[in-house]
């Protein structure tokens, strides 16, 4: 079986991304930062299907801590021939407000995590002549939002970023996509007040917030042998906000 490692798996979107893999037979490896229970919690979830599947703690904006994790994963389970970069965090403000940090938090881990975890998956996968890499990003990424402004540059960087490897990794085989969520019932969008989320719903065309598993089912077409000519791509699955 091939094994597929999701960054920030352990909740929402990436817990689901996790799990429609594992249902479609891939060893899952649940990468999380601190969540470890809930993590593994997903990983046994994942292990139902009849697939091997692991959680592991590692911090993707530390490099070296990236190698040493996908070497343990080589190690242990065979190269990952998926690749998924969902990690991420928000600390919003307006940009007038927004301190150094809350800036810098937001890239290291949204958009240098990807990376890291991008170029290290990516030279593994450029030996092995094969490989998937599905990177998460955002409609924030595309459109703005207001409050967002360290969010929505990490986003559309990753679509950047996903272009970019796209170019450099398809002699080899490899396909790198984004898919670019909208508002999706989430741990991060359940703390936004009701008036808040009636309006937004006034903004999507089906009057809905989209489910994990809607973000899983678009991962999981990457993933498959069905999008082996698409690369370089984002898709917005967004309920038609944008």
């Amino acid at each position: 079986m091939s094994v597929a490692v999701v960054t920030g798996g352990s909740r929402g979107i990436g817990a689901a991304i996790a799990k429609r893999l594992a249902k479609d037979g891939y060893d899952v490896v649940i990468n999380c930062a601190s969540s470890v229970e809930k993590a593994e919690n997903v990983a046994k979830e994942c292990r139902e299907f009849g697939v091997k599947a692991v959680a592991m703690q590692w911090d993707v904006s530390d490099h070296a801590a990236c190698k040493q994790a996908l070497d343990k994963i080589k190690e242990d389970m065979g190269v990952p021939y998926v690749l998924v970069n969902n990690a991420g965090i928000t600390k919003d403000g307006l940009m007038v407000r927004m301190k150094e940090e809350q800036f810098d938090d937001v890239i290291r881990i949204n958009l240098k995590g990807a990376y890291n975890m991008l170029q290290l998956c990516g030279s593994m996968m450029m030996r092995a002549k094969q490989g998937k890499i599905i990177n998460i990003s955002s409609v924030s990424g595309i459109a703005g939002n207001m409050g967002q402004i360290n969010y929505c540059a990490a986003k559309a960087g990753l679509i950047g970023m996903t272009k970019t490897a796209a170019k450099e990794l398809g002699t080899r085989g490899i396909t790198v996509n984004a898919v670019a969520p909208g508002f999706i019932d989430t741990d991060m969008t359940a703390v936004l007040g009701d008036d808040i989320k009636e309006g937004a719903k006034k903004q999507i065309a089906l009057g809905r917030f989209g489910k994990p598993e809607e973000i899983a089912a678009a991962v999981a077409f990457f993933a498959s042998d069905e999008a082996s000519f698409i690369t370089g791509q984002t898709l917005v699955v967004d309920g038609g906000m944008i």
